[in-house]
């Protein structure tokens, strides 16, 4: 890996932790209708945060996870949630960078370069609305519309631009058809059962069909499986330990996006290990 590589993997992880902080401040106000330009404060004592106060992540265990003016403490889930969109960020360029090897070796148009830094950037935006929907989710059991709807607008264009650069029509025709099917598909079942899903699933189905479909077939299958797996185990485990009981509604977003990434990270590995597992029986 060249030094450029590392560099730049290095500087999206920093950025991340960055947007992580700005997540923090998405999960709690979009919810409340609160703007976001306001500054922020503390819940308790209402003093506006200082800059110096304000750095991700360095900045809870200076202050040793307390307010700086009134000594209350500052929930761990802000510097956690900072340094995993940090994680999420240096993985994806990771990717990105990986992707990018065979110009080593081969020779590579200028807009193969162009359409994978776009794929990048998508999927960038992906990650940062998967953390940003889970918190919401699991606070308030909702998945607002400010949120999911504009990210169709962004995956779509993000994924038109990379196809037209890139030659990927074929991705771009499979994100098209994973947004249809995995959208119809949660569609029915609020259909059949509407205290089952929510209006907002359905919705974030759609995004999730079009990141899977680019990514591939196997990716789809696997992605789409593996929300209700994660899901149905996060149930069992609840009643298990009587947290909930058989009609308790739990939040599905997060378990969607976690199906999400789980195929687009290795669902074609999974996908061809089932296949030939089937095939040797």
């Amino acid at each position: 890996m060249t030094p450029l590589s590392v560099f730049l993997i290095v500087l999206a992880g920093v950025t991340g932790v960055a947007v992580g902080s700005f997540l923090n401040v998405v999960a709690y106000r979009v919810p409340a209708g609160i703007s976001l330009l306001r500054e922020s404060r503390c819940p308790q004592c209402d003093a506006p945060i200082r800059t110096r106060n304000n750095l991700p992540v360095i900045s809870w265990f200076l202050l040793r996870g307390r307010c700086a003016d009134c000594g209350s403490p500052i929930s761990p889930r802000y510097p956690l949630v900072e340094a995993v969109t940090g994680v999420a960020f240096a993985a994806a360029a990771w990717w990105g960078v990986r992707a990018l090897a065979p110009a080593a070796i081969g020779p590579v148009s200028s807009g193969d370069v162009w359409a994978l830094w776009l794929v990048v950037i998508a999927f960038l935006y992906f990650a940062a609305i998967s953390v940003a929907l889970t918190l919401i989710d699991l606070d308030t059991r909702r998945l607002p519309n400010a949120i999911v709807l504009p990210s169709y607008a962004v995956a779509g264009i993000l994924f038109t631009l990379a196809a037209a650069l890139g030659a990927q029509w074929d991705a771009l025709l499979r994100a098209g058809i994973g947004m249809v099917v995995l959208y119809a598909f949660y569609l029915l079942l609020r259909s059949v059962r509407p205290g089952g899903m929510g209006g907002g699933d359905v919705k974030l189905a759609g995004v999730v069909g079009m990141y899977l479909g680019w990514t591939g077939w196997g990716a789809l299958a696997v992605g789409s499986f593996a929300a209700f797996l994660y899901g149905g185990i996060f149930g069992v485990l609840l009643l298990i330990a009587g947290r909930a009981g058989r009609r308790t509604a739990i939040p599905f977003g997060p378990w969607m996006l976690l199906g999400a990434w789980t195929g687009v990270l290795a669902g074609d590995a999974i996908g061809l290990w089932y296949v030939d597992l089937v095939v040797g029986v």
